[in-house]
């Protein structure tokens, strides 16, 4: 019993070992490098054979192993012996030039070895193998008679023999068709321009024989109008020339009116001179083109072009991904003796305490290893559950989290961390293809889920998110990775940050990209909120602004932010007005239990309202603490913020105020995360991107052409405040901007200061002295509160004689 032990033992020691050799780094490179150099070698055989083939042929028909010396000597491929054979049996014998498609196979591997992905080693390997086939036949059918009488065969003697299986039973025109339909179904699995380019082609025949077929019909028509019936047969067949000039004379409004309803009915345009372009547009949007845009009589969209939002900075660079550092492979490596003892320890416990289980599976992520086990019929969910710190002592682990059962599975799931937890880097996480392709309106990508996969969310549909954890658990750099992705993904146009610091030094970081990407309210100096008055201001004016947003969209008539762009994009709103492109609006807070400490319900209160409303303007809110508790995460927080984060806390208390459930005070830390929208928790590994990195990113960023300045909140001030003292404004020394300003806020029937402050880009306190003074002059109303002043003057007519008398 103990030899056969041994033996095993020994065996699944090779069997590792083995395993172990060929997952080391350098076993690969190596194998890497001797790929390149078969590639190479038979690259030069194959380029060789098509000028030595010939020469080489009546030696090369004996086996390799029978000739002498002599013959060998007398071989002219440029690879030897050795070469000719290979080049032969590649070419003549097998594939012909399609044999090609090895040499581009064995490279991909060769640089996927070395850890260079040239492009995705299936996509290359399908490919290949289609080409290898495809190549062959098609270069057999079409030039079989230009090299039959050579030494050199195109195509292989696989290309011949499916042709002539093909020609005996399909026929020669049959073969064409299947080579060609082969081709182009070919084209639509690879390449995605092949279906409209198809579409075209096929709308741009038929509207050649649409308009051939019109018009014959209408010198028909005129023939039998004008009595001459007897040349319609004639003139279909073979139109005169004079004949047509005739008619397209007498038919000249006829063609317009028909050009025009096509135009409308088609997505066929033609021009004065003949040439045909095509345009890609639905026919129910036809209507939106002669709409008329919303609250306006005098607009005319109809000879501009689409609105373009990112045009006044429209040489903005996206960071690129070299600003980012690489930490290693977030693959990682299996340690197989590791998996193999925490199974064997997890069974023994378990059997220790009565429970048989049936199969038990591991999946290993960057940090943890999840445990799925099946117990056999009879045992209690529960009993497995209490063993919790039995297993963590048998498995002597920081902490293990059980999930009984796992939701949706029919399995109990064990997590245990990872002796050697892997680092998930930014760089891996932005280079992805789930990242680069993803179509969310405000992506987020946190990291890595326990089977590697990219977890990312959208804040949009969230909408708005709670981030909670203990001091040095990953939280910060949980907040850097949010604005990451978002900066990565979108333009300064579409996106704009409210980033409010108590802590004074978390985003200070963010500063250099003030002109691009941060919105402050217009007397604030800078853009990173520290204070906590200005805060409580803030967070009002997004609350005003929230409001703006609701009216605008009435005006339009539309939902949500995302189509009332959609219109503005169109030009079916008037900018005059009042209409403007809307870009999202997240606010992230730090620290918010200490701004909660200061605060109290100043702070919460707009806080509740926006997370209430402000989900379809396109506003959403990020706040995160370190300290979880009831008096600081509310009643009336919780409720608004379905989307939930938790990294490692302290208690189990903790942990239920942040999720509802317990579970992150068993995490291992170090930006391990759990992720609540609902009922299931899914547990990511946080992408680490550190300091260094987002200083590159914002460097890179605010080095280039901004705004003239950050994007202005509309002005708030404290309710039951007053406007200033008009005793004191001289109209005799009127600011030089004041008529211009008073035209402006005329022409809006809107008195905002920011309008002004925005209008002429002066400053804010400029532009308060200059309606204090349209107010002593009774242009505007008096001060409001949050709404903007009245403007007393109904046009510009009033005004001019308003002036003139001043």
């Amino acid at each position: 019993m103990a030899k056969t032990e041994n033996t095993e033992t020994k065996k699944d020691s090779f069997i590792t070992s083995v395993i172990r050799f060929f997952s080391d780094q350098r076993t690969k490179y190596g194998m890497g490098i001797f790929l390149l150099a078969l590639t190479a070698y038979l690259s030069l055989c194959f380029i060789s054979f098509f000028f030595t083939g010939a020469a080489d042929d009546s030696i090369i028909q004996h086996s390799f192993f029978d000739l002498t010396p002599n013959e060998k000597k007398a071989i002219t491929n440029w690879a030897g012996p050795a070469g000719a054979y290979f080049a032969n049996f590649f070419i003549n014998k097998s594939f012909g030039i399609a044999s090609f498609s090895f040499l581009f196979l064995t490279f991909v591997i060769a640089l996927r070895l070395m850890k260079v992905q040239l492009v995705k080693l299936w996509k290359a390997f399908t490919t290949g193998v289609i080409v290898l086939i495809w190549f062959s036949v098609s270069i057999t059918f079409f030039f079989f008679d230009f090299y039959k009488d050579t030494k050199i065969n195109w195509g292989g003697e696989h290309g011949f023999a499916i042709n002539e299986y093909l020609l005996l039973n399909i026929g020669k025109l049959g073969t064409f068709l299947m080579i060609l339909s082969t081709f182009i179904i070919f084209c639509i699995f690879a390449y995605s321009g092949t279906i409209p380019f198809l579409q075209r082609t096929v709308a741009a025949i038929a509207e050649k024989f649409k308009k051939l077929f019109s018009k014959k019909e209408k010198i028909a028509t005129a023939a039998f109008e004008n009595g001459e019936e007897n040349q319609i047969a004639n003139e279909i067949d073979a139109p005169q020339p004079e004949t047509e000039e005739i008619f397209d004379e007498e038919f000249d409004e006829t063609e317009e009116e028909e050009e025009e309803e096509s135009s409308i009915n088609t997505w066929k345009v033609t021009t004065d001179t003949d040439e045909e372009f095509e345009i890609i547009v639905p026919k129910d949007e036809e209507v939106l083109d002669n709409e008329k845009p919303v609250d306006n009589e005098t607009y005319d969209a109809s000879t501009l072009g689409e609105y373009d939002p990112t045009k006044d900075l429209s040489k903005y660079k996206y960071p690129t991904i070299d600003l980012l550092k690489d930490y290693g492979s977030s693959d990682g490596q299996v340690n197989i003796e590791e998996q193999n003892s925490n199974k064997n320890r997890i069974t023994t416990t378990l059997k220790n305490y009565g429970i048989e289980i049936e199969t038990i599976k591991a999946t290993v992520g960057p940090t943890i290893t999840l445990y799925e086990i099946v117990p056999k019929a009879g045992v209690r969910i529960s009993k497995i559950k209490n063993l919790e710190s039995d297993i963590m002592l048998s498995l002597a682990a920081t902490g293990i989290r059980i999930i009984a059962p796992i939701p949706g599975k029919g399995t109990i799931g064990i997590e245990v961390p990872n002796n050697d937890p892997q680092t998930v880097s930014m760089l891996s996480i932005i280079n992805s293809k789930k990242f680069k392709e993803s179509t969310y309106g405000l992506p987020i990508a946190f990291g890595r889920t326990i089977t590697n996969d990219i977890f990312m969310v959208d804040l949009c549909k969230m909408p708005h998110m709670l981030v909670a954890g203990a001091t040095g658990q990953g939280k910060s750099v949980g907040l850097n990775a949010i604005i990451t992705s978002l900066l990565y993904k979108k333009h300064p146009s579409e996106l704009k940050f409210v980033l409010i610091d108590p802590k004074k030094v978390e985003f200070n970081i963010y500063s250099k990209i003030e002109r691009h990407f941060l919105a402050k309210i217009p007397d604030s100096e800078d853009a990173i909120i520290t204070d906590v008055t200005k805060v409580v201001q803030t967070l009002n004016s997004l609350t005003k602004e929230m409001d703006d947003r609701y009216d605008l969209l009435k005006k339009a008539h539309t939902r949500n932010l995302s189509e009332y762009n959609d219109k503005f994009i169109h030009r079916h709103l008037n900018p005059e007005k009042g209409h403007r492109f809307l870009p999202y609006i997240v606010v992230i807070i730090d620290e918010f239990g200490d701004l909660i400490m200061v605060a109290g319900k100043e702070v919460e209160m707009p806080i509740a309202r926006i997370a209430q409303l402000a989900r379809a303007v396109g506003i959403h809110m990020i706040i995160a603490t370190q300290r979880p508790s009831v008096n600081i995460i509310t009643g009336v927080i919780k409720a608004n913020f379905p989307a939930r984060v938790a990294f490692r806390v302290s208690s189990q208390i903790d942990s239920r105020t942040i999720l509802d459930a317990t579970g992150a005070n068993q995490l291992v830390g170090r930006g391990d995360m759990l992720f609540s929208q609902g009922s299931d928790l899914v547990r990511v590994q946080c992408a680490f991107v550190d300091t260094p990195e987002v200083e590159q990113i914002s460097d890179y960023i605010g080095n280039q052409m901004g705004y003239p300045s950050a994007f202005m909140l509309p002005e708030y001030a404290i309710e039951g405040g007053e406007g200033s003292d008009l005793s004191d404004v001289d109209l005799s020394k009127r600011d030089p901007m004041f008529e211009d300003a008073a035209r402006l806020l005329v022409a809006h029937q809107q008195g905002s200061t920011s309008l002004i402050q925005r209008k002429f880009a002066i400053g804010y306190n400029r532009a308060g002295r200059i309606m204090d003074q349209l107010e002593a002059a009774g242009i505007v109303g008096p001060f409001e509160g949050s709404k903007a002043r009245q403007v007393l003057i109904p046009d510009d007519y009033s005004l001019e004689q308003k002036l003139n008398s001043l």
